[in-house]
């Protein structure tokens, strides 16, 4: 069981990479959000929200195969938070690759730099802490995206 939970953890493996691991699963997340794009709304939804539920479990288990907090590794919340900016913000990737690429850096950004309280909800047990300081950079380059785009 722990080699397929660090299997789903890591993305299939993109977790491995050994350079910038949370960047290669953002990329995924990408991907996924691109092959979504055209699903009716409610099923991207769907979807998008049963594997952010599925993640939390499967980082939580994970974390305690690995034997650390968080280890890099674990990139399955970079996965469905980058695709989450897709599916909840759809001109992030139906604008063009301007805007997809804007949303990837500032998601990146957020990530790494964590502003208040996204270093509080990293803070969280288990996978809710794994999971959701990612939801939260997400919901951030979500908002500047949405006013970069009302601005205009």
């Amino acid at each position: 069981m722990p080699s397929l939970v660090k299997l789903a953890a890591t993305a299939g493996g993109l977790g491995y990479s050994p350079i910038a691991p949370g960047t290669v699963g953002s990329v995924l997340g990408v991907a996924l959000a691109w092959v979504t794009r055209d699903w009716p709304a409610p099923w991207a939804l769907g979807v998008w929200l049963a594997a952010c539920a599925a993640s939390i479990p499967i980082a939580t288990r994970a974390e305690r195969a690995f034997g650390r907090l968080d280890p890099s590794a674990i990139v399955l919340d970079e996965v469905v938070a980058m695709w989450g900016i897709g599916v909840c913000y759809p001109l992030s990737i139906r604008s063009g690759w301007g805007i997809a690429a804007a949303a990837f850096l500032l998601f990146r950004a957020f990530d790494i730099v964590k502003p208040p309280p996204l270093r509080r909800l990293a803070r969280l047990p288990g996978g809710w802490g794994v999971v959701f300081d990612d939801l939260g950079a997400a919901v951030y380059t979500g908002l500047i995206l949405w006013a970069a785009v009302s601005w205009r």
